[in-house]
């Protein structure tokens, strides 16, 4: 599959979990760096007030490289004004921007 076709289905994807009728509801995308397999996890993540965050599975990236992550990325930026966090990621840098993509550590990693 493509960066394309990928970027396609994690919007369909988004999309089918996204609904605006969900009044103080929060909504962010997660990007996990997971070290082990190889791969880039994309999650949707919603927290309404008062109760718990949900966060759901959307894709694995199997193409490990960050230049396809960060055309990826910038595709969803695009699309979508959700914040997008990132796990794993402490001193690595975008190949075309050269900025840092994690600053530090989260606690909860």
């Amino acid at each position: 599959m493509n960066k394309q076709q990928e970027l396609t289905l994690i919007n369909q994807r988004i999309e089918t979990l996204f609904n605006v009728s969900k009044f103080n509801t929060q909504f962010w995308i997660v990007i996990v760096n997971d070290i082990y397999d190889h791969s880039y996890n994309i999650f949707f993540s919603e927290r309404r007030r008062g109760q718990r965050e949900r966060s759901i599975p959307i894709h694995t990236l199997e193409k490990y490289t960050l230049i396809d992550l960060e055309e990826i990325v910038r595709g969803l930026q695009q699309r979508w004004k959700f914040t997008i966090k990132f796990i794993q990621f402490e001193n690595q840098l975008w190949p075309t921007s050269q900025k840092v993509i994690q600053k530090k550590r989260r606690r909860d990693e």
